[in-house]
Formats: C-alpha cells, structure tokens, sequence
C-alpha cells in the first residue's frame, strides 16, 4: 500500500465498489492508431526538454528514448467528438469515470505509471494499441480524500509488433473538506544573513538604510558585501529620506496569495520597484492607492507598516491620489 493511503473499513459494504469492479477487463479503446509516426523532430523535442544528450537518439539508425512510449498514442489536446473519434475509443471508461462523478468522487489526480519496453521505437514506425481497464481498487482514504484508484494498460504495438506495455493509474476522489475558519496567512519571513543584518536592524529602527562605499561613495541597494563599482569591501551607510517615485510596477493576479493583498481575500495587488531621491531602487508594495492606479511615475514616501506581531516592513504610500 502506498504511504498516506488507507483502507477503508473492510466490514463496511460498498455498493459502488461493486459496480466498478464490472468494469475491470473492459476495453477502454480496441484498435487505436497513433496520430504520427514515429519521427525525428518529436524525439529531438524531447531530448532537447529532458536534457538528453545521448547519441543512440540522434542522427542515423537513432530511436526514440524508451520513456517516449505514451507520447505516440497520446491524442491531443482536440481529441475529436466523443466518445469515440475515429481511433477506436471504448465508452467503457468514460462510462467508469462518469458513475464515479455522479457518486461525487468528481476530483482527479495522476499518481503513477509503470512501463515495460519490448523492442526500440525508430522514427517511420506505425504505432497501434489497445488499452484496458485492469483494475478498480476498494474505496482508499488519502491525504487529498477518499476515492478509488483505477489503474489501464496499454499495448503498444509497432508495425505490428509489440513494443512495450503502459500501464497508468488515477485517483477519483471527493476532496478532503477544508475548514471554513483559518488563520489569517503570514507574508513569507524575509531571510537575514550577515550581509543584510544592518538594513534589517535599520527597519526595526524605522530606518531606510543604504549602503555608502568608502572608497568611491557609490550608494548600493540591496546590501552587498563589496562594491559593485570598485570592489571596494568597506562601507557605511546613509538613511534613505524616504522620497522616491515609482519606477516599474507589476499586478500580481496570480496564484492568489491574500497574505499580500490589504483586504486578505487573495485579490491582485501592485508590487512596485521604486526609486528613491538618492538613486537606488528597492522593490515594495504601494499602499493607500487601488492595485489598478499605481502607475510609472507615481510619486510615493517611504512608510512602516507592520504585517503581523512579528514582521514589520517598509512601503511606499502615494503622496497623490493617483
């Protein structure tokens, strides 16, 4: 049994269970063509995104990597009207998956495949196969939910012969409820290393610190240990007077964070690369302004604000309504 999944009950009867067992032996497509040979720019695409750089898959007599065998019968993203296209899909398991949507197993999640290679795969093969269902598992509890695993297995067959078998496995499941009370969400905690403890003990002081070469005087924001314009290793540091204008700005709109967003709902939010009076850029949050006003530009002021007991960050409110 894999780790995190758990049996349910085994005296607890299972109606469903029953009926997805009948499925177990049917075909889920008989007869099926891959939609293109097997050909050399798929398997240099491949080998190009898996960073394969094995000769056996370039240039005369080379193969298709072993690991290819699905991306031959793979139907697209337009697989054609259903249930069958013309390639000799069985309704059997759209019929499976279907009884298991209507008794509210309706999330699904890939969990693993198990291959077995028969002969190479070499660029001008024809590639048929046949899959069946081979097994619907009792109802599993997991981490995400309660569900069924249903495992099929493909026969992939070239010119004729066999090639290898494909056996891939899902979970149907009904998600885990989630409770409908959290905590408010905390920003990420910034990383404070002895390179950056100055500016950092700077903001508990409500002080905007950048560093000053003392050598050539050039200011730098972020902190680094030397700098960029001498090499110079020794600095001091100047207090920002908090002035400064917009220089660049993103909307963040996804994934949906609402630890950054003022109302805590996940909605967008501006992230602003600002640039301040003494010349140097610090990136930070715009507040006092609609995510949609912030613009280039845009004059601002250097401001604390705390996010939680624990954390307090520097943020720039609009000196002007937008």
């Amino acid at each position: 049994m894999k780790p995190g999944v758990q049996d349910v009950r085994a005296d607890a009867p299972d109606p469903l269970f029953e009926q997805l067992t009948a499925y177990a032996g049917r075909p889920a497509a008989t007869a099926s063509s891959g939609k293109d040979p097997v050909n050399a720019p798929m398997i240099r695409h491949w080998c190009e995104a898996m960073g394969d750089t094995s000769p056996a898959y370039r240039g005369p007599g080379a193969v298709a990597p072993p690991t290819m065998l699905q991306a031959w019968t793979m139907r697209g993203l337009s697989p054609g009207p259903e249930p069958d296209d013309g390639t000799g899909r069985s309704p059997a398991y759209d019929e499976l998956l279907r009884l298991l949507d209507g008794a509210g197993y309706t999330s699904v999640v890939a969990t693993d495949c198990e291959q077995e290679y028969l002969r190479p795969l070499r660029p001008g093969d024809l590639i048929t196969y046949d899959s069946v269902i081979e097994s619907v598992s009792p109802r599993k509890t997991t981490k995400l939910g309660t569900g069924y695993f249903v495992t099929t297995r493909m026969n992939v067959r070239a010119n004729g012969e066999p090639a290898g078998t494909h056996r891939f496995r899902i979970l149907k499941y009904r998600p885990v409820e989630r409770p409908t009370h959290r905590k408010a969400p905390l920003r990420p905690r910034p990383v404070i290393n002895r390179d950056n403890a100055g500016f950092w003990a700077g903001v508990a002081e409500h002080r905007l610190l950048i560093q000053r070469c003392t050598r050539c005087a050039t200011l730098r924001f972020p902190w680094l240990p030397g700098c960029n314009a001498c090499a110079g290793q020794e600095w001091d540091t100047v207090e920002a007077s908090g002035e400064g204008t917009v220089f660049s700005h993103v909307v963040m709109h996804h994934p949906s964070f609402p630890a950054f967003d003022p109302s805590g709902e996940g909605g967008p939010y501006a992230v602003a690369l600002v640039e301040l009076v003494e010349g140097v850029r610090i990136v930070g949050n715009v507040v006092g302004l609609p995510y949609d006003k912030v613009r280039v530009g845009l004059p601002v002021r250097l401001e604390f604000q705390r996010m939680d007991p624990d954390l307090e960050l520097p943020v720039f409110r609009a000196s002007e309504g937008g």
